[in-house]
């Protein structure tokens, strides 16, 4: 009897399921991995090196100097600042004034009430100059300055009285700026004495005493030294009619402040041309005159 046939024998060919049967067979094929990308080449072909990100160790090292930088800048502003504040080092230890004529020093430094022992570059050198100023109306003005390591010095300037003006028995002493600014018992050497008589004249309506005042101060402080020392007297009757009395008898007619510069040096140089005269006038500075010589 005959076998069966290959058919028959053997599995059909739709239901193999070996390797073979597998790969005839349409199964999807797994996804492939998605490829690296290639990294930029430099200007030459190469690949470029990769940059460490923000908090790479490059950032790390770049930080270290400027982290002791800072440190040593904190220390070093701390350091100052004790030095000038807080030590024994920079302090007020003597202070001293120069300059007066009049005035001691006595009373220009306990006008200056200077805090000693207190650290010197905390004085407030504005604050002493208005306060000498205020409490010393004879002082026109005060340099204060620092002499480190320990020092404040006052440069002092007085006011210069060019006339006076008789109160009771005492004189207020008047400078080229018409400031009254003290009152003595005794007239200084060399300063003349206001004489105001100025009630009957025209022109009292017109210019009061402050005015004619402001006249006279012109007048005096005109007056070169040599011939301020020879004056006694500045006697004032209206805006125009100023008269000198000098020692000796003299006199000069002056006439109104207005060009007092060039009358001081016209009479100037007539005391020299005539010392023994009596009179000299010089209210018409190019045309000065003498008489009773």
């Amino acid at each position: 009897m005959a076998g069966g046939t290959t058919a028959q024998r053997g599995t059909p060919f739709s239901d193999r399921s070996g390797p073979s049967a597998r790969k005839g067979a349409g199964a999807p094929k797994p996804p492939k991995p998605p490829k690296r990308p290639k990294a930029p080449k430099g200007p030459e072909g190469t690949k470029s090196a990769r940059r460490p990100g923000p908090g790479g160790p490059g950032a790390r090292l770049r930080r270290g100097p400027v982290l002791a930088s800072l440190a040593a800048a904190v220390l070093l502003v701390a350091g100052g600042t004790w030095v000038l504040y807080g030590s024994s080092w920079l302090r007020v230890e003597k202070v001293s004034a120069a300059g007066m004529d009049v005035l001691t020093s006595e009373q220009v430094l306990g006008a200056a009430a200077v805090p000693v022992g207190a650290p010197l570059v905390s004085v407030d050198t504005d604050e002493i100059e208005a306060r000498v100023r205020g409490r010393l109306p004879r002082i026109d003005s005060v340099d204060v300055v620092r002499a480190w390591p320990h020092g404040i010095g006052l440069k002092v300037t007085e006011r210069k009285p060019v006339l006076l003006i008789k109160k009771d028995s005492d004189f207020v002493e008047v400078d080229a700026s018409g400031v009254r600014f003290d009152t003595v018992p005794k007239a200084p050497a060399g300063v003349p004495v206001l004489e105001l008589n100025a009630g009957r004249s025209p022109s009292a309506r017109r210019f009061d005493e402050e005015r004619l005042l402001h006249e006279a101060v012109l007048v005096a402080g005109a007056l070169p030294e040599p011939i301020a020392e020879q004056t006694v007297q500045v006697k004032v009757g209206s805006y125009d009619s100023v008269v000198l009395e000098l020692t000796g008898g003299r006199s000069v007619t002056w006439g109104s402040g207005e060009q007092s510069d060039a009358k001081g040096r016209a009479l100037n140089a007539l005391l020299k041309a005539a010392p023994k005269a009596g009179h000299f006038d010089v209210s018409v500075p190019t045309a000065p005159a003498v008489s009773g010589s």
